[in-house]
């Protein structure tokens, strides 16, 4: 298995758990704390819990935005390591159509903590 293997399975894992609004596995998918750099601001989650309770009110906003699904249009490992995986990622926001209306860069970081893979760190070029 390659180095960056864990850490791109895992940003899959993520988007799969995402696209269903499973909130507690989208957690699962996350190594804490974790934290999220987006519209300027870092927002740091310490718990699974306190990141579903926050994913929990967002959906909301994605209905009324018309989301749909988010595709990872492309995903590099532009550094890998045992126990870490820099992700270069090009997301896609997607009506029920399939039609894409934001698409936008983000930088994720996977680590192995305590031994599960899960992404640490999101920083992404998210406008909306």
């Amino acid at each position: 298995m390659s180095p960056e293997s864990p850490g791109i399975a895992t940003a899959h894992a993520f988007i799969d758990a995402f696209n269903s609004q499973d909130h507690e596995r989208l957690a699962g998918t996350l190594n804490y704390p974790h934290t999220r750099l987006a519209l300027g601001r870092f927002r740091t989650f310490e718990s699974a819990q306190e990141f579903i309770d926050s994913a929990t009110a967002n959906e909301p906003r994605l209905i009324d935005e018309g989301w749909h699904h988010t595709v990872m249009a492309k995903i590099e490992a532009v550094h890998a390591g045992p126990d870490k995986v820099h992700l270069a990622i090009t997301n896609e926001r997607c009506h029920e159509d399939g039609t894409v209306y934001n698409t936008f860069d983000t930088l994720w970081i996977a680590t192995l903590d305590e031994g599960h893979w899960g992404i640490k760190f999101r920083s992404s070029f998210l406008r909306q």
